[in-house]
């Protein structure tokens, strides 16, 4: 066997916090809720152009057990364009986050985490 490419990262949350995540992954990190089969769990495929690449489902636990946050999972990290926009994007909505400059190296990375916790790692050719 010989991995060709990352399909897609499956984040669970509690039923509470389920939309608060999506709204996240849509509204800051710029993603797609999109079709998803009928699992008979509640969840979001989240796309970036046709591909599902966030898998967002609810915690079998219950609406109100909390997650543990991430696992032995440190972050997700997607590549990204529009570097000003995105700052300008996250500053606006009050959305913490840390920056490393590598421009010697021609990138720049964002640093934020999402509602269960989750590090997201935004990755800017510059």
């Amino acid at each position: 066997m010989a991995i060709e490419d990352l399909n897609h990262v499956n984040i669970r949350a509690p039923a509470a916090q389920l939309e608060a995540v999506r709204d996240f992954y849509v509204e800051v990190v710029g993603l797609v809720d999109g079709e998803r089969p009928g699992f008979g769990i509640k969840g979001h495929w989240l796309y970036a152009g046709d591909r599902a690449i966030i898998h967002l489902m609810q915690s079998r636990e219950g609406a109100s057990t909390p997650v543990p946050s991430g696992g032995s999972v440190d972050h997700v990290a997607f590549t990204c364009s529009d570097l000003e926009g995105t700052e300008r994007s996250l500053e606006a909505m009050g959305i913490a986050y840390r920056k490393n400059d590598f421009s010697d190296r021609g990138m720049i990375q964002l640093f934020l985490q999402d509602p269960t916790g989750l590090g997201v790692e935004l990755n800017f050719s510059v």
